[in-house]
């Protein structure tokens, strides 16, 4: 019985571990590429998994921060601006949209349901060039909104806090506020919100990181340098190295440098919200 008992606990054990090293992986060799120079990251005499002899990570960092005018610095603004504006107003609409479908009743909500369902299953880049098209419609391209408004509406965020919505919230407890005299609003931000921390916060996690990962959308619509996400700027330095392989002015050393740093907001957005992630799974408890 316990042979069996530790049989089952090894192999979901050991599928984690090894789910581990395959996203662990890649963020290793971009850490170790980092501190190496063009000559380095391409020579069939280092080790792909091991640094160099020379330690070129400083010198990188900073000629990331200062090629071509130190535009990096602004393409990294851009994403936080994308990501942070869309997640949370991303966070806001999921609240707001999943809360009334799962606790109010009204003409077309199973249909709504449905339909939410449904758009769940749409990938995202079936949807850029109507939304191009309808961006430009509005004269709204090569502008931040072309990139925030259609961060604004996750339907994954919706669909997660309409269930959770439905199953961590007794209607009773609504009940009981509304006859204590409170407002919908109030109930919402009183009573409401705080059962919803743990939804909450996955739901801007997911947001951010999708908005943060978004590369289709902000390629079609904005042209200007100036306005693009650090990973549509760091593909345009690849086609540009690619291009200017015969000439020697390639820029690898930089991108790989670039994409380090580029995770380093989403990590530190990741840790600053664990703890309120954690905090809230038992907050809304009904005792």
């Amino acid at each position: 019985m316990k042979t069996s008992q530790n049989t089952l606990r090894i192999v979901p054990t050991t599928i984690l571990a090894l789910m581990c090293v395959y996203f662990l992986l890649p963020i290793v060799w971009l850490v170790i590429a980092a501190t190496k120079d063009n000559q380095g990251l391409f020579s069939s005499t280092g080790s792909t998994f091991w640094f160099g002899q020379d330690f070129h990570l400083i010198d990188n960092v900073k000629g990331l921060f200062t090629h071509d005018n130190g535009i990096y610095w602004r393409w990294l603004g851009n994403s936080i601006l994308y990501s942070f504006a869309g997640g949370i107003g991303a966070t806001a609409v999921a609240i707001l949209a999943g809360y009334g479908l799962a606790k109010f009743r009204f003409r077309g909500r199973a249909t709504a349901s449905a339909v939410l369902l449904g758009s769940v299953m749409i990938p995202s880049t079936a949807l850029v060039i109507p939304t191009f098209l309808l961006l430009a419609n509005v004269h709204l391209t090569n502008t931040i909104w072309a990139v925030i408004l259609p961060s604004l509406l996750s339907p994954i965020g919706i669909f997660l806090m309409r269930v959770y919505a439905g199953e961590s919230i007794p209607d009773d407890v609504i009940d009981a506020a509304r006859m204590d005299g409170a407002g919908e609003w109030r109930i919402l931000l009183r009573v409401v919100l705080p059962m919803l921390t743990p939804a909450v916060i996955t739901v801007l996690l997911l947001s951010v990181v999708n908005t943060w990962n978004n590369f289709f959308l902000p390629l079609v619509v904005l042209t200007s340098p100036d306005k693009l996400p650090v990973t549509v700027g760091l593909q345009g330095w690849q086609t540009q190295s690619a291009s200017a392989a015969a000439s020697g002015g390639q820029l690898w050393s930089l991108i790989t440098t670039g994409s380090l740093v580029s995770i380093i907001p989403l990590v530190i957005a990741f840790l600053s919200l664990q703890r309120y992630w954690r905090g809230g799974l038992t907050l809304g408890a009904v005792r």
